[in-house]
């Protein structure tokens, strides 16, 4: 069974930048992997995922062009480069394994779960 362990995390005032980390235990570079969020409140919801090549990417319209997405297989480690940040980007980041190569995204189709890094960004 994979382990996922993200790090990263932490307090960034508005307008300022984190790098999510995200560490298998095994490999998975013959699957999807994925961010998913959770604010205060409110559900959890995908915020971007990549297929197991890296040549298809999704991102939630409200991180468009503020977020990046990226693996190293060979590290077997995922990232997500947060630049821009705003007070509503604030919850428990979330790296999850799909359970085949291409990404799907209910949640019901990730396998594998972090246990999560919290982002708080000040206003």
């Amino acid at each position: 069974q994979a382990q996922l362990e993200e790090s990263g995390g932490g307090l960034v005032q508005a307008g300022g930048s984190l790098n999510l980390s995200c560490v298998a235990n095994s490999p998975f570079y013959n699957y999807a992997m994925a961010w998913f969020r959770q604010a205060p409140g409110k559900d959890l919801e995908l915020v971007a995922a990549m297929n197991y090549n890296g040549k298809e990417i999704y991102y939630q319209d409200s991180v468009k062009g503020r977020f990046a997405i990226s693996r190293d297989n060979g590290r077997n480690t995922v990232y997500l480069q947060m630049n821009s940040l705003e007070p509503e980007d604030t919850a428990v980041y979330y790296c999850a394994q799909s359970k085949t190569y291409y990404y799907l995204t209910p949640q019901s189709t990730y396998r594998y779960w972090g246990q999560g890094t919290q982002v708080t960004v000040s206003s």
